[in-house]
C-alpha cells in the first residue's frame, strides 16, 4: 500500500451564493411548498362584523370572518378573502389541514411567498 501523500491540502472555492427566498426572513406563518405554491397557518375567529386581518405574526395570520361557523359557511368565506387579498382566483386557494378547527393551513397555488408576505402585510397594516 501506498503512503499518504504530504503537502498542503488544495482549498475547494466556496460557490458564491445567489439569494433566494429561503435567504429573507418571512414569518413562519408562511412557507413555501414546492413546486409553486405557498403554505400559510391562519387562526380563524368565525362570526365577526367583518372579515379583515387582525394580526401577522410567527404563529398564524389571525383572520376575522364574517360568516358563522357552521355548515362550512365560515371555511368558504375564509377562502374567498384569502384569495380577494391575495389577488387570485378562488380555484388556487385551499384549505390543506384544519377545516374543522380555528387553526388552518392554507395553500394558495401558482404564488410566490414575497406576493403573500406583501399582500398580508398590506391587508393587516390597512
Amino acid at each position: 500500500m501506498a503512503p499518504a501523500k504530504k503537502g498542503k491540502a488544495k482549498a475547494q472555492k466556496a460557490e458564491p451564493s445567489r439569494p433566494s427566498e429561503n435567504d429573507y426572513k418571512f414569518p413562519s406563518s408562511i412557507r413555501s411548498v414546492p413546486p409553486s405554491s405557498v403554505a400559510i397557518t391562519i387562526h380563524a375567529k368565525p362570526g365577526a362584523k367583518s372579515s379583515s386581518i387582525t394580526d401577522f405574526s410567527d404563529d398564524a395570520v389571525g383572520v376575522q370572518i364574517d360568516a358563522p361557523a357552521k355548515d362550512g359557511e365560515a371555511n368558504a368565506a375564509l377562502l374567498d378573502y384569502i384569495s380577494s387579498v391575495l389577488g387570485v382566483k378562488r380555484r388556487q386557494v385551499s384549505i390543506g389541514s384544519g377545516s374543522k378547527s380555528r387553526d388552518k393551513v392554507v395553500i394558495v397555488e401558482e404564488i410566490t411567498l414575497q406576493t403573500v408576505f406583501d399582500a398580508l402585510s398590506k391587508a393587516s397594516k390597512g
